[in-house]
């Protein structure tokens, strides 16, 4: 094959391609744009471009890096993949379940072939869509994909380029979506030569994990351009239907047309001409429901965010930890303002930011919010990983299942979470730089102060044994207690599937109340309702006298909690899920 070759390097005088061992003058473009064509390119050749005169850098929109961040780019032809998805069409948001994985932890080869192998358990699991952690370049062999440095290539340790399109297309083979991990918030500083290039990132803002990007300086236009571009590849040429944007409550842009209402929009005008339904979700902190409103009613035009909140008021009621951003929370009946109106601090006080803080969710559907009891974060940003199977018993672990599954937002569970996983989610990183690696370690022990937890608690990111303990066992799917736990979650994804209520994403018929001083939720959704008994002895619930026809119990945590009178008694630790008569 031949290949054409382009690069936006405006500060450059000249710019050469260097390619198999051949150097290719390039011509200068108008905005900083250099071009060139050879005709002995093929699929797999070695290249970069030489500024100047210097050795020659990897490609900033690289398709391929199977040296890592240090080496040249491959040359990839992505229409050379034989795809078996024409039939694919995708599905609607609301009515899917998510699951959340770690490519390099979620088997033990740690690639995308072997991922494929397990994709007949999430089949049976129920869900219906994979959200990958980011697989785009990052330094070393192993990490969590949020330093990523070549933002177009997939990682090489999990098998690169083809390796995703084999998995994506497994994975719509058996009916399952597939959500690309993306950050745009801040690039990682290992094998980043991106502003030798060009005025990539800006000093007028920070994030908390490094240089800003810039999106609303000077030469701006053309790194919007690199982050829109990176967002529709994944959809076009990797065949991804939707994105998780991360962290977008760390995306400052000043434009009129923000980032990420540039990217919803071109997102969905791709979603038009290839016909298949494509997401847009954010992950944000800032409680702000602008963000998943339409452009017309001033929002940015996203179709679904994170609600931090609901995980936070569930995690706090059903643990009792309040230390850190759980402080806000702990009430059960937290939990039941989040049911019913998203975001627990909508214009109320926060005491972890000392500060007023969000906004009323309005009368935005449920199905434009994701709701957890676990995710990457909430696992691995604790000091030592641990899953809320090492905090909780499998009692309250069902009572946290049937919550999320029964809540009027998208769920989404995190690997292995719906077996109860004993191995932890750990931070773990492998940078070969050396001061580098010292300073995420020292790092990751200073960060953790605000929650209690001392430096020895915190295992080193950059020891091999931290990211060979976040393995996931699949073992234990066979063992008890896990079993039973992966059969509850089995069941409670099929009652969501099965009963319209609970997919039904009108807010305004949801009810949810608790009583705090026994320990009691109350969760109605149409004719489904939920109760649940977290308190000591046994609780009497008043549900209100049967209609003709009785109640139909549809799933209870424990045996013999009978549904037939105008109350349930509920043992403590409990759920219990029915159905009335129409």
């Amino acid at each position: 094959m031949s290949a054409g070759f382009r690069v936006w390097a405006p500060h450059a005088q000249r710019v050469d391609l260097a390619i198999a061992g051949r150097n290719v003058a390039m011509r200068r473009g108008d905005g900083g744009w250099f071009e060139a064509h050879d005709e002995q390119a093929a699929a797999g050749d070695r290249y970069g471009f030489a500024l100047d005169g210097a050795a020659p850098l990897p490609d900033p929109r690289s398709p391929s890096q199977p040296d890592g961040v240090h080496g040249l780019s491959q040359v990839v032809d992505h229409g050379a993949f034989a795809w078996n998805d024409a039939g694919w069409h995708g599905m609607p948001l609301g009515s899917a379940v998510l699951y959340e994985l770690h490519a390099g932890t979620f088997t033990a080869e740690g690639t995308f072939d072997a991922a494929i192998a397990r994709l007949p358990h999430l089949v049976e699991l129920g869900v219906s869509a994979v959200e990958l952690m980011p697989v785009a370049e990052f330094p070393g062999d192993r990490g969590w994909g949020y330093d990523g440095v070549d933002l177009y290539a997939p990682h090489h340790a999990y098998g690169g380029p083809d390796g995703l399109k084999r998995l994506v297309d497994a994975c719509h083979a058996h009916g399952l979506a597939v959500v690309m991990d993306v950050v745009y918030n801040h690039l990682g500083p290992d094998g980043n030569h991106l502003s030798r290039f060009g005025p990539y990132f800006t000093d007028r803002y920070r994030t908390p994990w490094g240089e800003a990007l810039n999106l609303d300086g000077p030469g701006s236009g053309e790194v919007r351009r690199f982050l829109v571009d990176n967002a529709l590849t994944w959809l076009r040429d990797y065949h991804c239907d939707g994105l998780r944007l991360d962290a977008v409550h760390a995306i400052v842009d000043t434009s009129a047309v923000h980032l990420l209402e540039q990217i919803a929009a071109e997102v969905h005008a791709l979603q038009a001409r290839l016909g298949r339904t494509l997401w847009v979700i954010a992950e944000s902190d800032l409680n702000d429901p602008r963000l998943v409103r339409s452009t017309e009613a001033g929002g940015l035009g996203l179709d679904a965010q994170w609600s931090d909140d609901f995980h936070h008021a569930l995690h706090a009621a059903l643990t009792g930890e309040r230390t850190g951003y759980y402080c806000d929370f702990g009430a059960l009946s937290d939990v039941a303002t989040a049911l019913q109106r998203v975001f627990v601090k909508d214009g109320s006080y926060s005491q972890f930011r000392g500060r007023v803080h969000g906004r009323p969710a309005g009368d935005l559907p449920g199905d434009r919010f994701l709701g957890y009891l676990q995710n990457h974060d909430q696992v691995g940003n604790r000091a030592a990983g641990e899953r809320t199977a090492a905090l909780l018993s499998p009692d309250r672990l069902r009572i946290g299942a049937a919550l999320v599954l029964c809540a009027p937002f998208v769920p989404m569970l995190f690997m292995g979470e719906e077996w109860g996983a004993s191995t932890p989610f750990q931070y773990f990183t492998d940078h070969r730089d050396a001061a580098l690696a010292r300073a995420v370690s020292q790092g990751r022990r200073s960060e953790f102060a605000s929650f209690g937890w001392q430096p020895e608690d915190v295992p080193d990111p950059q020891d091999p044994a931290t990211f060979a303990r976040s393995r996931l066992d699949w073992s234990e799917v066979e063992r008890e207690p896990h079993r039973s736990l992966l059969d509850w979650h089995r069941r409670l994804v099929a009652l969501r599937r099965t009963h319209p209520a609970l997919s039904d994403p009108r807010r305004d018929r949801v009810r949810a109340h608790a009583d705090d001083a026994r320990g009691v939720l109350l969760l109605r959704r149409g004719t489904v309702s939920v109760a649940c008994h977290v308190g000591g002895g046994v609780a009497e619930v008043d549900v209100g006298e049967a209609a003709p026809g009785g109640r139909r119990m549809l799933l209870a945590s424990h045996e013999g909690i009978d549904a037939g009178g105008a109350s349930i008694a509920l043992p403590q630790d409990s759920v219990a899920i029915w159905e009335d008569p129409m």
